[in-house]
């Protein structure tokens, strides 16, 4: 499969910091679970410069077996209960964690849209597509404030750890309300308040929060039960 990336405009250093933070973020789990990992770059919250990783230094820390653990995979593919012969959307979708589980949840005849803003990501996805051939996945740039959906062509969409990075979120929902079909939804997974794991306080975001969000986007919403150790799951629906 030859990659289809779409030409993107260069981004703000400012952008740029926010997409890198996703990353950091699991970086940071895999160092509080392995010790001897080096330490992370800290997060530029107080708008002091910061070195931040470059996306070769921390990709392969993404797929790190140490984040089964607390991400349990298995379980949050469950909650999205992807429709056979479906369209799923993983916005965000880094270098490809979730692709295999959902690529079979969908069967062959499905689709898997795999989104990031960060073209080295992309890049990093192409390759596991080829190396565990994936042919109902295809990944491709978006910009950082749009899905860049066609309205009424996808099924379901998943946003791990990414939520919390997006401006203008309410404005941002409505925009993946308009992508889904009748009876699609929206999941979020993102870092409670009390985790010991994740991003600084003052970026996280309550549940109460998520869900105002995405109601303002057109959804009705509701807190899905879950055992994931430090995250919550918000689905958001399709009236």
């Amino acid at each position: 499969m030859s990659p289809i990336v779409r030409v993107m405009p260069d981004r703000s250093s400012a952008t740029r910091n926010a997409i890198l933070l996703t990353a950091w973020l699991v970086l940071t789990v895999s160092c509080r679970t392995e010790p001897s990992a080096p330490e992370p770059a800290p997060t530029p919250s107080t708008g002091a410069e910061h070195h931040l990783p470059e996306p070769h230094e921390y990709a392969d820390r993404l797929d790190d077996e140490a984040r089964k653990k607390w991400q349990k995979p298995d379980e949050v593919i469950a909650l999205l209960d992807c429709p056979e012969a479906g369209t799923v959307v993983d916005l965000g979708a880094g270098t490809g964690y979730f692709l295999s589980d959902l690529s079979s949840a969908v069967g062959p005849n499905g689709r898997v849209l795999a989104l990031d803003p960060e073209r080295s990501m992309v890049e990093r996805m192409y390759e596991r597509v080829d190396r565990e051939d994936l042919r109902n996945v295809r990944p491709d740039v978006i910009p950082t404030d749009d899905p860049s959906l066609t309205p009424r062509s996808v099924d379901r969409i998943l946003v791990v750890n990414t939520w919390h990075h997006i401006d203008e979120r309410s404005r941002y929902a409505k925009k993946l309300q308009e992508a889904l079909r009748p009876g699609g939804m929206v999941l979020i997974v993102d870092f409670t308040m009390e985790s010991p794991i994740g991003p600084p306080s003052s970026r996280r975001l309550t549940i109460d929060t998520v869900r105002e969000e995405l109601e303002a986007g057109g959804m009705i919403t509701e807190v899905l039960e879950e055992s994931l150790p430090h995250q919550y799951a918000v689905a958001g629906r399709v009236p």
